[in-house]
């Protein structure tokens, strides 16, 4: 609410989640700036008019850093971050060679009450990514 110049798009693989996020843009004036999409995130990253279009990627629980970072590159333009929330303690997470393969580099880590890694999109992501729904999950990149 506080930054009324920009636009969001929330994207759950759940019907009924989606549903609740849908009804409650209008009592909060969010429905012109806002809009919800029902899509799993491998299928969202295929799609033509969301793959590349974001500068920003939030993920929180999503999954694995290697499933978290195929679904989120694609969906990121040149320049775009994929910010996601971290274990408090410090691990080596998100491997170089995984991630160049995505067109990703390692960003910064912050740390203070909660811990977040940012990741950078330097080049498009290929279009063999995401790979078809599952197969993230099943043959991790990395």
């Amino acid at each position: 609410m506080a930054r009324p110049d920009v636009r969001w798009v929330l994207l759950d693989g759940s019907a009924t989640r989606c549903r609740f996020l849908a009804e409650m843009l209008d009592p909060l004036g969010l429905t012109p700036r806002v809009e919800v999409v029902e899509s799993r995130a491998e299928e969202a990253g295929r799609r033509a008019d969301l793959r590349g279009s974001f500068d920003l990627v939030v993920a929180r629980s999503f999954a694995a850093p290697a499933v978290t970072a195929e679904c989120a590159a694609p969906l990121l333009g040149v320049g775009g971050r994929l910010v996601v929330a971290e274990p408090p303690e410090p691990a080596d997470r998100w491997p170089a060679t995984g991630l160049d393969r995505l067109g990703m580099e390692v960003g910064e880590r912050t740390a203070d009450l909660t811990a977040y890694q940012v990741l950078l999109q330097v080049r498009l992501c290929p279009d063999r990514y995401p790979r078809r729904t599952g197969v993230p999950t099943k043959r991790p990149l990395f």
